[in-house]
């Protein structure tokens, strides 16, 4: 069985809202409980994943309808249950999304062009869709909550399964990394921040628009295409030196004083605020950084490796001395896989500078030295060591009890949520208007 999620497609999601509400003689075709499955909603439905390219097996009259009463048995249940959505999660997911979708289509107008509805009117949707998935998930949780296994019943499943379904795991490797970051002058901080106060005198002159510096000079890309736009956000979003500032803003005519964050400096100008959330528009201009500059950060990680080749230091002991990346330094260099969240990756998930670095390296072994562009946008100078290697090979309970386990886990929790739903078919009402009855269901049991 399929997991019942409802869909976070963004541009998608009210793509034919209009279309349902405009075009279609509506109709009552399912009742489940006390809600109702409108022929409006399965076209709106259909729309959506024909939109995402997304196929159905089966006939889409049959299998949507079927997924909305699925959804709907989750709802009717979380009722009874009192089980409610986190409302600061969903209104965080909503600012997201909505920030996203203008990012997309290019402003809040030509959004509201585009759906023919006022940002409110989607914002009020959204919100009931991502409450609506957040419950669901709250109530399969529940469902499956006490769904316990144990090491005999993982080592019996591992055995049923045929010899050619047993899968192949790929080579995956734990990786340590030591960056060497060079020191920006003072000269070079000093021609930014003038630079972006040229910018500001001519922003708060009127001689240029905000929106238009920012396309022409921000080294934000992804937000430069905006305008410089953010989109609405919450403190914990941004970094603090430019939470502060943005929080502190006021009068969407000024331009704030130069920040200077970990990304380089920023000008900011405030757009709107909603709560304890703020969207805004910024400039960020990062130092350039001189040959004199990188060579020294290149001689000095040199140093660091020709002690570890020596055996002065051991690579873990290098890692709390030199390395001036945040978010390996107190794990003694050893990356995250973001994917996942454990420290093994596939060769394909590591930062593409790093794989090519460790790839014919053994367990155990320390590359050459490297550069590479790291998460905050700035060329470091870099070392890492292939901690642990785990060459491609058929699983097993042995070498692979975790993955197995996850498997099996897996099987019984969707065995316990199709024994759940086809209980709660025989509670609850449910009428099917004749006309959408001629289906060959995944759970017969809707029709009694």
């Amino acid at each position: 069985m399929k997991k019942i999620y409802i869909s976070s497609i963004l541009l998608s999601l009210f793509l034919s809202t209009s279309y349902a509400q405009n075009n279609i003689v509506d109709e009552v075709a399912w009742i489940v409980g006390d809600e109702a499955i409108l022929k409006s909603d399965v076209e709106e439905y259909r729309q959506r994943l024909r939109y995402e390219g997304t196929e159905l097996e089966g006939d889409p009259y049959c299998v949507i309808p079927e997924q909305l009463a699925l959804q709907k048995l989750y709802l009717d249940q979380a009722k009874i249950d009192s089980i409610f959505a986190d409302e600061k999660q969903v209104q965080t997911q909503v600012e997201m999304r909505i920030s996203y979708m203008i990012g997309q289509i290019g402003s809040k107008e030509k959004l509201e062009e585009y759906f023919g509805q006022k940002v409110s009117d989607l914002r009020e949707d959204l919100t009931e869709m991502i409450s609506n998935q957040q419950i669901i998930q709250q109530m399969q949780k529940k469902i499956v909550g006490n769904v316990k296994i144990t090491p005999a019943e993982v080592e019996k499943f591992y055995k049923s399964i045929p010899s050619d379904s047993i899968p192949t795991i790929p080579t995956q490797v734990e990786v340590q990394i030591l960056t060497v970051e060079p020191v920006v002058s003072t000269e070079a901080k000093d021609a930014v921040k003038e630079k972006l106060r040229e910018l500001q005198e001519r922003i708060e002159s009127g001689e240029s628009e905000f929106s238009t510096m920012a396309i022409l000079y921000s080294e934000d890309t992804e937000s430069a295409k905006q305008g410089g736009e953010l989109g609405y956000m919450g403190k914990a979003q941004l970094v603090p030196e430019f939470a502060n500032v943005a929080f502190s803003l006021s009068d969407p005519k000024r331009v704030s004083k130069i920040v200077e964050s970990e990304f380089g400096f920023h000008i900011i100008q405030l757009i709107d605020k909603q709560g304890d959330k703020v969207n805004c528009r910024h400039i960020l201009m990062k130092p350039k950084v001189s040959l004199i500059e990188k060579n020294a950060a290149k001689s000095r990680i040199d140093s660091i490796a020709l002690a570890l080749s020596n055996k002065e230091l051991t690579f873990e002991q290098a890692v709390p001395l030199y390395s001036v990346d945040k978010n390996t330094k107190n794990s003694l260099g050893l990356m995250t896989n973001h994917k996942n969240g454990s420290s093994k990756f596939e060769m394909q998930d590591l930062p593409p500078e790093v794989a090519r670095a460790v790839y014919d390296l053994k367990e155990g072994e320390t590359s050459k030295v490297f550069s590479m562009i790291d998460s905050k946008g700035k060329e470091v100078y870099a070392i890492a060591k292939v901690k642990s290697l785990t060459k491609s090979h058929k699983a097993s309970v042995k070498s692979d009890y975790m993955l197995i386990k996850a498997a099996y886990q897996e099987k019984k929790n969707q065995e316990v949520i199709q024994e759940w739903i086809r209980k709660k078919q025989k509670e609850i009402y449910v009428k099917i208007d004749e006309k959408w009855r001629s289906c060959s269901f995944q759970y017969p049991g809707w029709i009694k």
